[in-house]
């Protein structure tokens, strides 16, 4: 029964990877593999209870007999729920950071970047871009990150060849400034969660490679092109009758909103509470907050009136990589607890026994294969072990794999659920992706993981 739970775990992998081609959406698939799983393992699950958790099963039965339905029980509660868990958590800081960002939008308080941002100078205009754009993601989830500002980027440029560059190097900006943090990314919340990383040890390391990976691509393409560029005079998308918020009261909602998402690694280290916690705190200021800016619509029960709908892209693809994160969480947790992840570590230590190198194959799988999918996967393969350097607390272990996947997933673009949005939004194909822009990242991403070596 290992090998069918892990032959589900790898034919999901391969599905994943090949997306475009078959046409399924690999939440779909994350959340069938996941089901499919569990399923199997608590119907066989007196074996795998015998073999990995025998001493916590009888203390769980506590002189009540053996039988089928104690074992399904205990699995339930005592193996299933842990790892839901740790799903949910991810999961709820996502959406709290997902809602942050539409109700900031909603009232306009991204408004004033489509007018800072905009110049003619193509090298200004490209460094603004992609600068905000690194800021923003080390704070938000890559997803609404991306969908936002390219949502900006759009409203500015009328070509769509300017569009292509300026969105592939959006998407860089996007992909390592979500790598910086421990909030930025799903794989960074993962290691946080896990007890893997501190959120200030981890943000140092990553400062130099990840600064590097995004400006010396960037810097590049912005010298091969023009000194002008052709730009249109933005229209500020008409939201309702209750956008006429005073200039002080969105600066106030953006403080909030950023500030806060700025102070959970704080308030996860004082109250040594899931980081989620901090986001919905965040969320639940900001709520609070809006509600009492726009008391006068609430009052009257009118609507939000929007022609814009970059709310609405951020939820539909944000509700995807959601049920996708909860997918591959469970679907890897059901393939460890067969203890097939603990065999395959021992193996890749016997064969390969080499974390730069284990790092640098993870990067390559990850330029097909989904970057999260990729990490959660190797991470899986190992505990946080304090008397082993490289698996300890802040090990280099754990930074190559989220640096690693993150320069994968900018490779090819359809290595992260941000790059397939960016393709989607600014038409960009992946033969395009590959001419353009993949020799660039690629060799970038080699000195910045070289760089990564020497620091970590």
């Amino acid at each position: 029964m290992t090998i069918l739970i892990t032959a589900i775990l790898i034919v999901a992998l391969l599905l994943i990877a090949t997306e475009r081609q078959t046409h399924i959406n690999k939440a779909a698939v994350a959340i069938f593999a996941c089901t499919v799983g569990w399923v199997l393992y608590i119907s066989f699950g007196t074996d795998f209870v015998a073999s990995q958790h025998w001493a916590d099963y009888k203390s769980f039965l506590a002189g009540i007999q053996h039988n089928s339905l104690a074992v399904k029980q205990y699995i339930a509660k005592s193996i299933f729920l842990p790892y839901l868990g740790q799903a949910a958590s991810i999961v709820l800081f996502l959406l709290a950071t997902m809602s942050i960002v539409n109700i900031l939008h909603t009232n306009g308080c991204f408004d004033f970047l489509t007018l800072w941002i905009r110049t003619r100078n193509s090298r200004l205009l490209m460094c603004k871009l992609t600068a905000f754009t690194f800021f923003i993601s080390a704070n938000l989830d890559n997803v609404s990150t991306i969908v936002l500002m390219l949502t900006i980027t759009n409203i500015i440029l009328p070509r769509t060849k300017d569009r292509k560059l300026y969105g592939s190097m959006v998407l860089l900006a996007t992909i390592f400034g979500g790598a910086l943090t421990v909030i930025g990314d799903p794989t960074g919340l993962v290691l946080w969660n896990k007890g893997a990383i501190t959120a200030s040890d981890y943000t140092l390391t990553m400062a130099i490679p990840c600064l590097l990976a995004w400006a010396l691509p960037t810097a590049i393409v912005s010298m091969r092109m023009p000194k002008n560029v052709d730009i249109e005079r933005p229209t500020l998308p008409y939201r309702g009758d209750d956008t006429n918020l005073k200039i002080w009261q969105r600066f106030v909602m953006f403080l909030v909103g950023i500030g806060g998402l700025w102070f959970i690694p704080t308030f996860s280290k004082i109250t040594q509470l899931p980081p989620f916690l901090g986001a919905l705190c965040t969320l639940s200021l900001l709520w609070i907050i809006n509600e009492v800016f726009n008391r006068t619509l609430f009052d009257n029960r009118k609507r939000r009136i929007s022609f814009d709908d970059t709310p609405h892209k951020m939820q539909y693809n944000s509700i995807q990589q959601i049920l996708y994160i909860i997918g591959v969480m469970l679907a890897v947790a059901v393939v460890t607890e067969t203890g097939a992840m603990h065999w395959f570590a021992t193996q890749i230590d016997i064969l390969i026994g080499n974390i730069w190198i284990i790092g640098s194959i993870t990067a390559l799988i990850s330029t097909v294969l989904d970057s999260f999918a990729s990490c959660v996967t190797m991470i899986s393969l190992h505990d946080v072990t304090p008397d082993i350097p490289y698996y300890s607390v802040g090990g280099a272990y754990w930074k190559v794999l989220s640096f690693g996947t993150a320069v994968g997933g900018s490779i090819l673009a359809i290595g992260s659920i941000s790059g397939i949005v960016m393709m989607q939004m600014q038409n960009v194909s992946l033969k395009w992706y590959f001419r353009h822009i993949t020799p660039l990242t690629f060799m970038s991403g080699i000195l910045a993981f070289i760089v990564l070596c020497i620091i970590a």
